[in-house]
């Protein structure tokens, strides 16, 4: 397994917030978001806090790299992500060369590991708080009741006052009503293959199915299948009825999107919807 401590930098958060804030050398832009599917291109819209959903446990890799390519394709760098040190021994480590293979700058994300809930919401607050961030990125897993309808509104509060995005990526959870812009359901899908000459076909771009399950004040409801582009950070529209069947069609990989330390089981092509709530 490789590793770096770039990547996956645990200590001196205080500090390294600072560092990230002289790497980012950049203000904060806010505005109102893109409409449509305009966010293939923009991103979330910034200083909001946004909701994805992996639409089954074993989507959990493709949520979370779907959140991170959308702060790529948003410019909301640097980034926090929080999570806990149980979460962490069950599911793996995120690996450093797979988040590289995003286009991650290694020296614009630093992870935090905390004890439990209590402390991840606390660790989200304060870091939502921080204007020299771009991102802060919680990762839950299970019911996770301490996410309700009042932290969230305190995230989006603090989101709105300091300019940076909240992206909450709930793996194994039910939506459940909440104060979030946006809410997303994400699963891995079948890359698009890449000839590679005489060595034959190799698997193409992380893809994702995604469907967007609530938007404040706006519709819902659409469906899109996407491949992540790291070199023009975009997400590009895949044809889902080519890949679906056929020539050209592959299974989707386990964790598209976002290499694990860890295990997991591949993901479907034909993901199920995921309950939309408040």
């Amino acid at each position: 397994m490789i590793e770096s401590s770039a990547f996956l930098a645990e200590t001196a958060p205080a500090a390294r917030i600072a560092q990230l804030r002289r790497v980012a050398g950049a203000t904060v832009v806010v505005g109102d978001g893109p409409p449509g599917d305009a966010w293939r291109t923009a991103g979330m819209a910034r200083a909001q806090l946004h909701e994805v959903y992996a639409v089954t446990p074993d989507d959990a890799a493709a949520a979370t790299g779907f959140a991170l390519a959308l702060a790529l394709a948003a410019g909301a760098l640097p980034a926090l992500w929080v999570r806990i040190e149980h979460d962490e021994r069950g599911a793996g480590r995120p690996y450093a060369a797979g988040l590289a293979e995003l286009g991650l700058p290694p020296e614009s994300l630093v992870l935090v590991l905390v004890p439990d809930e209590p402390a991840l919401l606390r660790v989200a607050a304060d870091a939502a708080r921080c204007p020299g961030l771009g991102l802060v990125l919680i990762e839950s897993r299970g019911r996770a009741a301490g996410l309700d309808l009042t932290a969230t509104r305190r995230l989006m509060l603090a989101a709105e006052a300091s300019g940076v995005t909240v992206l909450s990526v709930r793996i194994g959870a039910e939506p459940v009503p909440s104060a979030a812009a946006t809410r997303w359901g994400v699963a891995a899908a079948a890359s698009q293959l890449l000839t590679a000459g005489a060595g034959g076909d190799v698997p193409g771009l992380p893809a994702f199915d995604v469907e967007c399950l609530r938007r404040r004040g706006g519709p819902a409801g659409t469906r899109w299948r996407v491949e992540w582009n790291r070199e023009t950070r975009c997400f590009d529209p895949l044809d889902p009825v080519t890949l679906g069947s056929g020539a050209g069609a592959q299974p989707a990989l386990a964790g598209a999107g976002l290499s694990l330390a860890g295990g997991g089981a591949a993901a479907r092509d034909a993901p199920a919807s995921v309950r939309r709530t408040g």
